[in-house]
């Protein structure tokens, strides 16, 4: 592949210094699949160039995961290890930087019991809802990224080559973070900008609600006193800037929990728990899922839901044109990451702290009293499509247009 080995430095480059922008003398945490090695390692070498103190690198593997599901007792999945909880915790305590990086084949757990998958989800993430509450009220600075695996690469693009699978992947994923441009850095600045500027005239407009229309979909979203649209950068409590998701083309905040009613349908397949959720549809009465429609996944679909109690209510509404690069790149990437950022999404579950006024310095009880949702899930789903119409509702009830066939109308 043509300049494969100058992008995937660039790339690193980015992941440590846009991604997490590790600082001197920082830890950082590296959580990523033995597919993804020669990244790691040059990413490990930048953080090292860039100043950092301690690079710990957290393996794991899609095969030796599938063992676990196929072969372990059926109490191991409503178990998870304290000491991960607590290591994540303490590192994070201590300014910890943290980096992600996604390769898993969005089919690893089919025809795996959908209870052991739910099991695993609820108790990981109750084990780690101190770390995620870190996470979300921006206390560290945190990135997600991803790299190719053979099996994620051939699920994307079915009919090329085996042989060209991945390094087609690499190609798109260097497209959509930037990458393969001449001045990556340069180039996320300027973007970050452009959001910003989105972000800056949805705030000055302080919409009491939204009213989403599309085929399948005619949803009224309300927002919570004090709410913000945010996007792009975001600030860690140690006043360090850093880019959440790469790529990114969203700009969101949180809804009231109980003023979501209507329905929505699903424009994309959903990845999640190893299993693919597709053509799916969810009514909402007063913030609350009550009816769950799916062609495929529907069970697990419903078992994500059941997780607790606030995984029957959304805590994000995004908004992502329709003509972003990712979606003018005609590449259904089967990863939440990518995906989202082609498209108009909602997330069932936890609500980002930073999206209300104070809401960073707020406790849990504080957040919810302030009308945000609670929970130890955080999934997103898309929902936008180039025949999606989005009004703006005032406080006195006057309606103005803020997307029109898929895209900004301002």
């Amino acid at each position: 592949m043509e300049n494969f080995k100058q992008n995937l430095e660039k790339y690193a480059d980015l992941a440590v210094k846009v991604g997490v922008n590790v600082q001197k003398g920082q830890t950082l945490v590296v959580n990523a699949s033995l597919d993804a090695a020669e990244f790691v390692r040059l990413v490990v070498k930048n953080a090292y160039e860039t100043g950092a103190k301690h690079v710990y690198v957290n393996w794991n593997d899609d095969t030796v995961n599938r063992y676990k599901y196929d072969l372990a007792p059926d109490e191991a999945f409503t178990e998870f290890p304290e000491w991960k909880a607590r290591e994540m915790e303490t590192l994070a305590e201590n300014g910890a930087a943290f980096m992600s990086i996604v390769s898993a084949s969005p089919d690893l757990l089919k025809g795996v019991n959908p209870e052991r998958i739910a099991n695993f989800q609820k108790a990981a993430g109750q084990a780690m809802d101190k770390y995620r509450s870190y996470i979300q009220s921006d206390k560290v600075s945190w990135s997600v990224l991803a790299a190719p695996s053979e099996k994620w690469a051939a699920k994307v693009f079915p009919d090329a080559p085996a042989e060209e699978q991945v390094d087609r992947l690499w190609d798109a994923i260097f497209k959509a973070v930037r990458a393969d441009q001449a001045d990556p850095v340069q180039a996320w600045k300027d973007h970050d900008q452009n959001l910003h500027e989105k972000v800056d005239y949805l705030n000055s407009k302080n919409y009491k609600k939204i009213h989403y229309t599309a085929p399948g979909t005619d949803l009224t979203i309300e927002f919570p006193e004090g709410y913000m649209w945010v996007g792009a950068g975001s600030v860690s409590e140690q006043n360090v800037k850093f880019m959440a998701n790469m790529p990114t083309e969203e700009v969101f905040t949180v809804p009231l929990k109980t003023g979501v009613n209507g329905t929505v349908s699903s424009t994309k397949p959903l990845s999640y728990g190893g299993n693919v959720i597709d053509n799916f549809k969810l009514t909402f009465k007063d913030g609350r899922i009550v009816e769950v429609q799916a062609e495929e996944g529907e069970d697990i679909l419903k078992r994500l839901v059941e997780t607790d109690e606030g995984s029957h209510f959304l805590g994000e509404v995004a908004l992502v044109p329709h003509q972003s690069p990712i979606s003018q790149s005609n590449v259904l990437f089967y990863n939440t990451l990518f995906d989202e950022n082609a498209s108009n999404h909602l997330a069932i579950g936890s609500a980002y702290a930073f999206c209300v006024e104070g809401g960073k310095k707020m406790s849990k009880d504080e957040l919810e009293k302030a009308g945000l949702n609670n929970s130890i899930t955080h999934v997103d789903f898309m929902i936008g499509s180039a025949e999606m119409d989005i009004d703006g509702i005032t406080e006195d009830g006057k309606t103005e247009p803020v997307f029109r066939n898929g895209d900004w109308a301002f």
